[in-house]
Order: C-alpha cells, then structure tokens, then sequence
C-alpha cells in the first residue's frame, strides 16, 4: 500500500506547500544567479559569490521539493531538500533581523517552518513510497 494514500488531505496538502514553495525559491535562487552585484546589495553586506551561490541552492532545492514525487525517483530527497532550505531561510531570517528588516525576517521565518512541514510530513506523516526498492512494513519498537 502506498503509504502517502492513507491520508489523502494531508498528502494534498504537503504537495500544495511544496508546489508553492518551489515556485517561491525557483523564482529567488534563478533572481540571485541572474541579477548584479550592485541589484542584490542587502541591508548586510554579503559577497556575491555566497549570494550566487545561495540561489544555487535555493534552485536545487525548489527541485528537489518537487521532482522526486513526480518522478518516484529517489523520494528521501524531498524532506532533504525541504531542511536545506530550512536552513537557508533561518541563515536569511538572522540576516534581516540583523539589518533591521523585521518584517522580512518573520516573512522569511514563516516560509522556514513552511519547509519543516514539509520536511517533517514528507519523512513520517505521509512519504512517499520509493519504487524503486520493494515496501517493507514498518516494525513497531
């Protein structure tokens, strides 16, 4: 049994978040790979090589939220994905704060425990099944 099916409105509303998530950070990392040093110059001083670098990440994380769901390869990346990003944000909520941007930072929080969510629901409430490995039940401890 696949075991993202045994709670359908949760599984509906992980793959919401991750959708809108994705969108949110492919949209961020491909603006910081595209953007100049002088358009992405903060309220703290960061080298444009970290901040590349960032939207590198951010890119492959926005993938990894969605592409191993879609294509059944490699589902344990997506909670992976979800707490590096996890990470990310908390780095940008500590930044913003720091640089006086409150209400960036709790903007910045709000998409942090988004992708804990995320992490948290797609590693114990509802993973995905990986096809490529036969189901073996859970044992209980």
């Amino acid at each position: 049994m696949d075991i993202g099916r045994e709670r359908p409105a949760m599984n509906v509303a992980l793959w919401i978040v991750q959708g809108l998530l994705a969108a949110l950070f492919l949209f961020a990392g491909g603006a910081k790979l595209v953007m100049s040093a002088d358009q992405m110059a903060g309220p703290v001083a960061l080298p444009v090589w970290f901040l590349r670098f960032i939207g590198v990440a951010e890119v492959l994380g926005a993938l990894g939220l969605v592409l191993p769901g879609l294509l059944r390869v490699r589902p344990v990346l997506t909670p992976l994905a979800a707490a590096g990003l996890v990470i990310i944000m908390i780095g940008a909520t500590v930044v913003m704060w720091a640089g006086g941007m409150v209400a960036v930072a709790l903007m910045n929080l709000v998409v942090a425990l988004l992708a804990a969510f995320v992490a948290y629901g797609r590693s114990r409430l509802t993973p995905y099944r990986d096809s490529s490995r036969p189901s073996v039940p859970r044992r209980a401890i």
